[in-house]
């Protein structure tokens, strides 16, 4: 399957049902207060990228990257639609979005998941792209639920 990752707007119809379930399926396995996901009025934030991932036309995935300070981006709202996920969708985001990341400039991408059995396939991407586990960050901080991840960026590229 080849997948195409571009910048988009997040209020598409297309991009809003796979927003939705991004939001259905963190409330459905986590804990309330744990969750963390951008609404659409935060993902159209000047300082938010929201990216969507397709294959033949059709939205598989979302992500996005939200500037924290001048050298680092957190990487939110990541989410591949089910009957595509094992496909390289979610692969293909986190290496756009931090080609992205390293092409603005910034040093280093954060992210925030949950720290239990569902998130796994997530945490286990994330490591498989070079994340490594951090101490929690802002207002993560507090969160029981939360696992922190993070990926220095050489600005020389891989």
């Amino acid at each position: 399957m080849k997948v195409e990752v571009t910048i988009e707007d997040p209020t598409t119809p297309a991009a809003i049902v796979v927003l939705e379930r991004h939001l259905a399926f963190t409330r459905a396995v986590t804990p309330d207060g744990g969750v963390f996901a951008l609404d659409l009025e935060a993902l159209g934030q000047p300082d938010v990228t929201f990216l969507c991932a397709r294959a033949d036309g059709r939205l598989l995935g979302v992500a996005a990257i939200k500037e924290l300070d001048d050298h680092t981006v957190e990487l939110k709202s990541m989410h591949t639609i089910a009957e595509a996920r094992g496909n390289g969708v979610g692969r293909a985001l986190v290496i756009h979005a931090l080609e992205l990341a390293r092409d603005r400039g910034y040093r280093r991408v954060s992210l925030e998941t949950g720290n239990f059995d569902a998130f796994a396939p997530a945490r286990s991407l994330y490591q498989s792209c070079g994340f490594t586990p951090c101490e929690l960050y802002g207002h993560y901080r507090q969160s029981p639920t939360s696992a922190c991840m993070t990926i220095g960026l050489d600005p020389l590229g891989p």
